[in-house]
């Protein structure tokens, strides 16, 4: 599988799992995260394919979503990967964020239960960026063959 970064990968995987037969893996290298649209339509495919995840580098805000569309049992992580989670937000056409408390609470509540109470753990889902890595992570999530 040729590495590119997750966000110039996302439509080209997109229009794979559309056109093509399951391919072994999605390999999230580098996403700090974006429109939640587009990452939930590539994870609603992913599940649908029966791929495995492996996330190997940074998944931040948006791409974390994929823990609660893709089975927890298709995804690991390597030594690399990090995982973000932040308050969810809407921005205005002037640039500026509101805070969205429902769909905060309605994120962290999709989450499987140990990612949602390590979130609670360190102080719920806020402006401040939450990084869960290492062997915390690892407790929850397996690591890559």
């Amino acid at each position: 599988m040729r590495r590119v970064t997750f966000l110039k990968a996302l439509m080209l995987a997109s229009a794979l799992l559309a056109a093509a037969p399951a391919l072994a893996e999605l390999r999230i290298i580098q996403s700090p995260g974006g429109r939640v649209g587009p990452f939930l339509d590539l994870f609603e495919k992913v599940r649908e394919s029966g791929e495995r995840v492996v996330i190997d580098g940074p998944c931040l805000s948006a791409c974390t979503l994929l823990l609660s569309i893709v089975p927890g049992e298709r995804i690991c992580v390597t030594k690399r990967a990090v995982l973000g989670f932040h308050a969810a937000r809407s921005v205005d056409r002037r640039g500026r964020f509101t805070a969205e408390p429902e769909a905060s609470e309605a994120v962290l509540q999709a989450y499987p239960g140990p990612v949602h109470d390590w979130i609670s753990r360190h102080g719920g889902l806020t402006s401040r960026l939450l990084l869960l890595k290492g062997r915390e992570l690892a407790a929850i999530y397996p690591r890559c063959r």
